[in-house]
């Protein structure tokens, strides 16, 4: 398997065309090829950027609007931090970013799995290709871990996991839960190979994968957990509905 780190021009806030730099900026596609894009700028593509103001509190209220679940605000190291749950995803601030801004905040891409589905078609049609994948990722933080690694808020063209339930490990032992995360293992190689300061390096292919199965179906629910079967839903249940959701305070 190969990554191929792909160099882009900037793409500018507040909005941006992401299709002209694939244009610009991709090598020939080929058949089995996985496609990872930095969710940054597919969010300038949609222009979900907000431009940082002198409101008070101004990225507070962006992220109690942009978020699905919260906790209480809290301070560290004298910023207002919040911790929030957005599109099945455990993550700061709702995902927004001021890095590379260029003085914008800088949202999560809406309906990103549809976008994904979108570049798919458009690159699959200009390659003329049958097998190919999108993922899209954002720089993701670990509890009791300090340093960023790659996760995906969303993906089209592929199965998300490899099943491991019902095989036997080394010792003859059948496995009952095991299934390997594919996207997330893949977005996290490619998130270091990005980088995080000025690289511009938004895009990664990841080749010759075999392990990855290919489909034209919407599988993106196939990775998610109902939050109440959740291995840490002691500690998810303490969230609450708030933001972009009507359900008020609501527990998750």
């Amino acid at each position: 398997m190969q990554f191929l780190p792909i160099k882009t021009r900037r793409l500018l806030p507040p909005k941006d065309d992401i299709y002209k730099v694939l244009d610009e900026s991709l090598p020939k596609l080929k058949e089995g090829d996985v496609l990872i894009i930095a969710s940054k700028v597919l969010a300038i593509h949609q222009g979900r950027c907000v431009f940082k103001s002198q409101i008070s509190n101004l990225k507070s209220q962006i992220i109690q609007q942009e978020a699905d679940y919260t906790l209480p605000a809290y301070k560290l190291k004298g910023s207002e931090m919040i911790i929030t749950i957005k599109d099945h995803t455990l993550i700061p601030s709702a995902g927004i970013d001021e890095s590379n801004g260029n003085g914008y905040f800088i949202l999560w891409p809406k309906n990103t799995n549809k976008l994904c589905k979108e570049i798919c078609g458009y690159l699959k049609k200009k390659s003329k290709i049958k097998k190919l994948a999108i993922i899209a990722i954002d720089s993701h933080t670990l509890p009791l871990r300090w340093g960023t690694v790659g996760i995906s808020i969303g993906f089209y063209g592929l199965e998300p996991l490899l099943d491991y339930r019902g095989k036997k490990d080394i010792f003859g032992r059948k496995l009952k839960y095991t299934q390997s995360n594919i996207i997330d293992s893949l977005s996290a190689m490619a998130a270091m190979l990005m980088g995080e300061g000025s690289e511009t390096t938004p895009l990664i292919i990841a080749r010759n994968a075999k392990f990855i199965k290919f489909t034209n179906k919407d599988t993106h629910k196939k990775l998610v957990i109902d939050p109440k079967k959740d291995l840490y839903y002691p500690i998810l249940k303490i969230f609450s509905a708030k933001g972009g959701s009507a359900s008020g305070g609501k527990k998750l």
